[in-house]
C-alpha cells in the first residue's frame, strides 16, 4: 500500500525534477542570447568571461586598453557582449585586411546606432547612417569634393593656412593647439561654406562643433547608453536629455549655416565655389533634402576639423618626444629644401623621411584608436561571423600587431622605408577605416597634415617642457593639453617671418 512518506518523496522529486527542466530553459534561452555561436551552429571568435547582464564592461578613460588586452589574451579576434548583441572585434592586420578590405562590401552597413545615429544625429549622419539609397546620394555627393583630384585643388589654401600657422606659433607659441584648430577650422570651412574669415577655436560655432564630437565619441562606446539595447527607451521625454539637446543645437547650427549660403547665392553674392553652394546648385542631381544637405555639409565640417587637428597635433607631439627621429626628418629637409626658400607640395616626392614619420605617428597614437562599427549583410567566410553581426576593427590593437610591427611599442619611423631608402609599398596602417566605409575626406586630411608637418618641422625645433606634465594618450579621446611643446625657430624669427610674409602664396 503507497504510504503518505511516499507520496511525499514523490512530490519532493517532481519539484526537483521540474525546477530542472525550467533551469534548462533558462540555460538554453541564455545560451543562445549570450553564449557566442553563428547561424550555423558553429562558434564565433572567443569571448573573454563575464557574468554581467549588461555585457562585458568596458571603461570609458582608455577602452582601446582594455579591447587590446583581450585581444593579447584570446586570439585576434574576440567577441564581447553589449547586452544581448554579439560584437566581433578584430586586433590583428591580416585578419582586418581578410575581413574588412577584401570582404569589404560585406561590411559596408553600419549597426542600428540609437543613442549616436538616431537621438543624437537625427538618422542623418553619414558617418552612422545604415547602408542604403541615402547613404549612396550623400556619399555621392561628398566624392564631387573630396575625391583626389579634387582634394588637390586645396592645395593653395592648405598651404596658405600653414603658413598662417608658422606665424601663430611664432607669435603665441605655447597656444599651438588652438592654432592647429584655428588651421582646421578655417580650411574646412571655406571648402564647406565658402567663409574666407578665419575661424579661431574659440568661436562659438567652432566649440560647438567640438563639443558635439566629443559627445559623440562618448556615446559611440559599447555600452554607453542602455537605449542602445532597450530602443523604446528613446521614446521616454525625460530619457537621453543631454543627446537630444545636442541634436537640437547641431540642428540649428547646420540649418543657420546652410540659410546663410542660400541667402547668399539669391542676393547675388559672389561667394566663391564651395561644397553646400554646389549641393543648393545642383539638388536634382544629388537629390537630398535640405536637411541631409544640412548634415552632410556638418559630417564634413565636424569631422574634418576634430581628425586634422588631433593629426597635426599628434604629429607635433611625436616631434618633441623623439628627438632622434626629429633630427633626421629635418636632415632630409635641409637637404632637399635648404634654409633660404619655403617648402612646398611640390618637395614631397623627395621627403620620404617625412612621410615615415607621419606614418609612424599615427600608428604609435591612431586618431580613432578603438575604431567604428560596421555591420554584416552577408556571412563572412572562414571566419563564422554570421549575417547581421556588427564587426569593429580595432585600431589600437592592430597598430600593435607584432607580426607586421615589429616592436610595436616602439617609434621607429624607419619602418615605413625599404631598402632602397624609399616608403614601403606592402605596409598600410588604416587610419581613416576601412572598405566601402573608409573616410570620403582622406586625401584633404593627409594633405593638410603633411604641409603642416614639413612647415613647422622645417620652422622649428619642437622640444617637451620638462616642467609641464604630459599625457600621450589624450589626443586619442579628442582631449586638449595644458602647453607641453616649446618651439624654437631654426632660422632669425624676424626672416622666418619674412618669409612667410612675403611669399606670393599667403593671403
Amino acid at each position: 500500500m503507497l504510504q503518505l512518506s511516499d507520496l511525499r518523496v514523490s512530490d519532493n522529486t517532481q519539484l526537483v525534477l521540474g525546477t530542472a527542466a525550467c533551469l534548462g530553459v533558462v540555460v538554453g534561452v541564455i545560451s543562445r542570447a549570450y553564449l557566442p555561436k553563428s547561424e550555423n551552429g558553429l562558434s564565433l571568435p572567443p569571448s573573454p568571461l563575464t557574468w554581467r547582464l549588461r555585457g562585458h564592461f568596458i571603461p570609458p578613460r582608455n577602452p582601446f586598453l582594455t579591447v587590446a588586452g583581450w585581444i593579447d589574451e584570446h586570439g585576434p579576434l574576440i567577441t564581447i557582449r553589449s547586452g544581448t548583441e554579439k560584437i566581433v572585434i578584430i586586433g590583428r592586420h591580416d585578419a582586418v585586411v581578410d575581413i574588412m578590405e577584401k570582404q569589404g562590401g560585406s561590411l559596408a552597413d553600419r549597426p542600428r546606432l540609437v543613442a549616436a545615429g538616431e537621438i543624437l544625429n537625427g538618422g542623418l549622419s553619414i558617418i552612422l547612417t545604415p547602408a542604403g539609397s541615402m547613404w549612396r546620394r550623400m556619399r555621392r555627393a561628398l566624392h564631387t569634393h573630396l575625391q583626389p583630384k579634387s582634394a588637390e585643388e586645396y592645395q593653395p589654401l592648405q598651404m596658405s593656412h600653414a603658413k598662417n600657422m608658422v606665424l601663430n606659433i611664432l607669435e603665441d607659441p605655447a597656444n599651438f593647439q588652438s592654432h592647429t584648430a584655428t588651421y582646421a577650422a578655417t580650411t574646412i570651412t571655406k571648402i564647406a561654406y565658402g567663409k574666407t574669415t578665419p575661424i579661431s577655436a574659440t568661436d562659438p560655432e567652432a566649440r560647438l562643433v567640438r563639443e558635439n564630437f566629443q559627445i559623440l565619441r562618448k556615446t559611440l562606446r559599447p555600452g554607453a547608453y542602455l537605449v542602445d539595447m532597450i530602443p523604446w527607451l528613446k521614446y521616454l521625454p525625460w530619457y537621453a536629455q543631454e543627446l537630444k539637446r545636442g541634436f537640437e543645437s547641431n540642428r540649428k547650427l547646420n540649418t543657420d549655416q546652410l540659410n546663410r549660403v542660400k541667402r547668399q547665392i539669391q542676393s547675388n553674392v559672389d561667394v566663391g565655389p564651395s561644397f553646400v553652394k554646389h549641393m543648393l546648385d545642383n539638388v536634382q542631381l544629388h537629390n537630398l533634402t535640405e536637411a541631409e544637405m544640412a548634415f552632410l555639409a556638418d559630417s564634413f565640417y565636424a569631422a574634418g576639423f576634430d581628425t586634422t587637428t588631433l593629426a597635426i597635433c599628434t604629429v607635433l607631439m611625436a616631434a618633441a618626444c623623439f628627438p632622434d627621429e626629429q633630427a633626421k626628418v629635418q636632415a632630409e629637409l635641409d637637404a632637399v629644401v635648404g634654409r633660404h626658400r619655403v617648402p612646398t607640395f611640390a618637395d614631397e616626392q623627395f621627403l620620404p623621411r617625412l612621410h615615415a614619420f607621419i606614418s609612424e605617428a599615427l600608428r604609435w597614437r591612431p586618431l580613432v584608436p578603438s575604431g567604428l562599427a560596421h555591420r554584416t549583410t552577408k556571412e563572412v567566410r572562414n571566419y563564422c561571423i554570421p549575417t547581421g553581426t556588427t564587426v569593429i576593427g580595432h585600431h589600437w590593437s592592430i597598430s600593435r600587431d607584432p607580426d607586421i610591427f615589429p616592436e610595436p611599442h616602439a617609434f621607429k619611423p624607419q619602418r615605413w622605408i625599404n631598402d632602397q631608402g624609399h616608403l614601403r609599398d606592402d605596409l598600410k596602417f588604416f587610419i581613416f577605416g576601412f572598405g566601402r566605409r573608409v573616410c570620403p575626406g582622406q586625401h584633404v586630411a593627409t594633405r593638410s597634415v603633411f604641409i603642416n608637418s614639413l612647415l613647422i618641422l622645417w620652422a622649428f625645433h619642437l622640444t617637451l617642457d620638462a616642467t609641464k606634465s604630459l599625457d600621450d594618450m589624450a589626443f586619442m579621446r579628442g582631449e586638449d593639453q595644458p602647453p607641453f611643446i616649446e618651439f624654437k625657430a631654426r632660422a632669425p624669427e624676424t626672416e622666418l617671418r619674412q618669409m612667410m610674409q612675403n611669399d606670393p602664396d599667403i593671403v
